[in-house]
């Protein structure tokens, strides 16, 4: 159960922190921290919890990293359930939470007819710059297949694991810097499902794209990594 709440908590960070900041702190006039602010914060997310819980639960905090982990063996698949319910209800609790303050400002509503609604993710004209489904779709893939070698190099038994965390936390902001203005970066399913449930409509309903890229793309880094990468002894 240490290892659920852990992921619970760590999700619940990372959607808090990440989502927060793009809700809140994005857009204020001369003051906001744009895109690259919330690159950021979802980079800072990750990095503080990896240190703060990882050493409990592994530190996945996404279901497509779970799945990828798995791919690269080094994850038991009984427990890939637990894990993303786990996750899951810990991204929707903070998203729930971010709906409560968000709610607290005379004049704040979720628009669903728009791109982003409540830092949702979308693709065709919920693309935040208009990228197609196809486009949306490789971009989510690929970035999050890379996710997983960096996740995977920087915590192999070989590596410095003291760094592991800051490497895996730049790893998302950088993600974040190249994919926001795409598909206003999912590589999370847990992530984006939460934010579809509040925003719904047309978010809601294209969130099938940010389950299925992510967790292929995860699932196809982890066998690269574990065939063509991993040193299985010292050189």
């Amino acid at each position: 159960m240490k290892k659920l709440f852990a992921e619970f908590f760590g999700t619940y960070w990372l959607v808090f922190g990440g989502c927060g900041s793009a809700l809140f702190a994005a857009g204020i006039p001369n003051l906001g921290i744009g895109f690259a602010g919330v690159s950021l914060a979802f980079g800072l997310t990750v990095l503080t919890m990896a240190y703060a819980v990882g050493h409990i639960s592994g530190g996945h905090f996404n279901p497509a990293v779970s799945f990828g982990l798995w791919a690269g063996g080094r994850f038991d698949a009984k427990d890939l359930v637990s894990y993303i319910v786990a996750q899951c209800v810990g991204a929707i609790a903070a998203a729930g939470t971010l709906f409560i303050i968000w709610s607290g400002k005379t004049g704040n509503v979720i628009d669903n007819s728009k791109a982003g609604a409540f830092a949702s993710n979308g693709f065709d004209t919920f693309s935040p710059d208009g990228y197609s489904m196809m486009a949306c779709f490789a971009a989510e893939f690929i970035l999050t297949l890379f996710f997983l070698l960096v996740i995977l190099g920087a915590t192999d038994k070989f590596a410095n694991g003291k760094f592991a965390g800051i490497a895996i936390g730049l790893a998302l902001t950088l993600i974040h810097l190249i994919s926001i203005p795409i598909t206003n970066t999912s590589v999370n399913p847990a992530r984006s499902l939460s934010q579809a449930l509040f925003a719904g409509g047309t978010p809601l309903s294209q969130v099938w794209l940010f389950w299925v890229a992510p967790i292929a793309g995860a699932v196809v880094g982890g066998l690269i990594y574990k065939n063509l990468l991993q040193n299985h002894a010292p050189e």
